[in-house]
């Protein structure tokens, strides 16, 4: 079946269960690299080591997935995609096990280094493997299922993990994330059908991707969405308690609905994806500039704060979409060396993002962050504008990439 014959018809409820089973892969992902986050005290406390030392474990996890994202898709071959996917779930059963029951430092970081190995490794597969499941005119809608998943992940996983972490320790949060992993190993060896690969990538052609002006874009849109969501969103709460005179109870409601907001985001973006690509990506990016401009004009309206805090919600769901379908349009032919360079556009762009936002932070004042992710969403909405539209599929990959049975 072409991909032709295939856009537009209604997806067989396998076909919804295979994407689904990726969506509960890219939930434990994002929940074992964020749970740190939610236990550092005791944690730290507990191997011996500082609060500081402990953060590494997730600075750690974001480096290795950094440089394995390219990495993996070099080195994996014609191997089935379905046993690779599989394979790195395991990789995240054995990290988060190994974290739970050492009691050695090194150990723990090196547990934490498979875990971002199997974070790149998926997330560059990720676009390949959904369009050999559906179609590359239905990518879109795809990987805004399976970024359902990460958006979840923010949302859930770290008052989960607090949750679990209090009444039973920290290492059992640690056994929970291994526990989403099992059940994500699971669905996929059940739901995932073989997905054999059409072509292996190679250095020349990893290189060759940066020759295209759209594949280049997509790349300088990344790292400015991604560095300027996480320099603001870093310090968005103490911007709230000194600009919006919030306290921490009136803070929790709104990252709520900026977390709920991203789920929604996640959600609706395929359909935008697919349909109108270059007019929703610029949307996405014009919101979270006019979001961000909201809440530095907000004064202490609560109301207001919560509208612009969804609306801010909306478009950092919507972004990695957006971003990957951008991207897997640009280079239908390469879709997993390309996958590998957007996952570490990514990392490098969150760390940047931290980094300027605590020398912006330090240096300005609690409102510098939020004025650098304006700039950086109205610098790729700009961008964006003067982009043509990714052709949907070239001829010469049609027949490549033609959906899975």
């Amino acid at each position: 079946m072409s991909d032709t014959e295939h856009s537009g018809r209604p997806w067989a409820f396998s076909t919804w269960l295979s994407v689904v089973s990726l969506t509960f892969g890219s939930f434990a992902l994002i929940s074992s690299e964020l749970l740190p986050m939610a236990v550092l005290t005791p944690m730290a406390a507990d191997l011996g080591v500082t609060d500081g030392a402990a953060g590494q474990a997730v600075t750690l996890t974001a480096l290795f997935a950094g440089l394995a994202a390219p990495s993996v898709a070099l080195i994996v071959g014609r191997l089935d995609r379905k046993l690779i996917n599989l394979i790195l779930c395991l990789l995240v059963i054995a990290s988060n096990i190994a974290v739970a029951l050492t009691s050695d430092y090194i150990v723990l970081l090196a547990a934490r280094m498979l875990l971002g190995i199997a974070i790149g490794g998926f997330f560059a597969l990720a676009g390949a493997t959904v369009v050999r499941l559906v179609s590359i005119e239905d990518m879109g809608k795809g990987m805004s299922i399976v970024f359902i998943g990460l958006s979840a992940g923010l949302v859930v996983a770290p008052a989960l993990s607090t949750v679990i972490g209090d009444a039973f320790g920290w290492r059992a949060a640690f056994m929970a994330a291994a526990g989403a992993g099992l059940f994500a190993l699971l669905l996929q060896a059940i739901c995932l059908p073989s997905v054999p690969a059409t072509s292996a990538t190679s250095l020349p052609s990893l290189f060759g991707l940066l020759k295209r002006r759209n594949v280049r874009a997509g790349l300088v849109v990344g790292l400015l969405f991604f560095g300027g969501e996480v320099c603001g969103f870093t310090f968005m709460r103490p911007y709230l308690e000194t600009n919006g005179g919030l306290d921490a109870t009136a803070i929790a409601p709104v990252l709520l609905v900026l977390g709920l907001a991203s789920l929604l985001g996640s959600a609706i973006a395929g359909v935008f994806a697919d349909r109108v690509l270059r007019q929703g990506f610029g949307a996405t990016f014009m919101v979270l500039a006019v979001a961000t401009a909201g809440l530095l004009s907000l004064g202490t309206s609560y109301v207001a704060v919560l509208v612009f805090a969804a609306a801010w919600g909306l478009a950092i769901g919507a972004g990695p979409v957006m971003t990957q379908t951008w991207m897997g349009r640009s280079a239908p032919d390469q879709l997993e060396g390309v996958g590998g360079l957007f996952l570490a556009v990514i990392q490098f762009g969150v760390t940047l993002g931290a980094i300027a936002g605590g020398i912006a932070v330090d240096s300005y004042g609690t409102s510098a962050p939020l004025y650098v992710t304006a700039g950086c969403a109205v610098l790729a909405t700009v961008l964006i504008a003067t982009q043509r539209t990714p052709d949907v599929v070239s001829q010469t990959s049609a027949s490549a990439l033609a959906p899975a049975e």
